[in-house]
């Protein structure tokens, strides 16, 4: 004997008896059992919206990840794994410049000075460039002589040593001048100078002012010695119709030697 079953139960099994036809069961529809591997759908939270259920993702799909901040976005990003600030690289050069020994530095030094040394030895030697650029007194000479305001010397033996490095002949208001000058065999500048300028002029002007000194040893003539710009000093003959100064910062002996070998 069956025992008693409450009244709103339904009977798990809807078939009928043999001979009886189905009896379709009241009330709604039970919903289908999902497939077995298959996850059951939920029905999801209503939209941003409010209009309806948001849509799902695909299967097979990873779900949608708000990115982390970074550098990308342009702030600081929170995670402890990603950071804004990129590390600054070596200064491989800098340690490149630092790591010269001086032996490379000495090398780099020697190989800049070799070519200079070559080509000043090319100047000196081959090309002259120590020496002084000589000119031929003559032209000067013969215009002096031609113009014919005072009697025109020249030095005669002063040796290889001397050598003319100027000459020029000049007519001023006051009068005319002829210049020479030279580098004496010591390596200093003399200069001969020949005016008809008058000597209270000529003097203050050449000399800058020059004191007389004494007389000057000399054969033949009446020289006088006088002090003169800078390190310079003169010795000055005075004739009635002409001056002749020898000045320069050349010693004394051989301002003499150019004195005496007027001719």
């Amino acid at each position: 004997m069956e025992p008693a079953q409450p009244a709103d139960r339904k009977p798990t099994d809807a078939t009928p008896p043999d001979g009886h036809p189905p009896v379709t069961p009241s009330g709604p529809a039970p919903e289908p059992s999902p497939a077995a591997g298959e996850p059951a759908l939920v029905e999801s939270a209503t939209g941003a919206t409010g209009a309806g259920p948001a849509p799902l993702a695909d299967a097979g799909e990873p779900a949608l990840v708000e990115p982390v901040e970074g550098p990308a976005r342009g702030g600081a990003s929170s995670h402890p794994a990603v950071s804004g600030d990129q590390p600054a690289p070596p200064a491989r050069r800098e340690k490149a410049r630092s790591e010269r020994s001086p032996r490379d530095m000495a090398l780099s030094l020697l190989v800049l000075l070799v070519p200079i040394a070559l080509l000043l030895a090319f100047y000196r030697g081959v090309l002259g460039g120590d020496e002084p650029t000589t000119v031929d007194p003559a032209p000067a000479v013969a215009e002096a002589r031609a113009a014919n305001a005072f009697p025109v010397s020249q030095p005669e033996g002063l040796g290889s040593g001397w050598r003319t490095v100027s000459a020029r002949y000049q007519t001023t208001d006051g009068g005319s001048t002829l210049r020479i000058g030279y580098v004496t065999p010591e390596g200093r500048g003399a200069q001969l100078v020949q005016s008809n300028v008058p000597a209270e002029k000529l003097l203050p002007v050449e000399l800058s002012n020059g004191q007389p000194q004494g007389p000057a040893e000399l054969p033949g003539a009446s020289w006088q010695r006088y002090t003169a710009r800078g390190n310079e000093q003169a010795l000055v003959l005075l004739e009635p119709n002409r001056t002749v100064i020898v000045i320069g910062d050349a010693r004394e002996n051989e301002l003499r030697q150019l004195a005496g070998a007027l001719r």
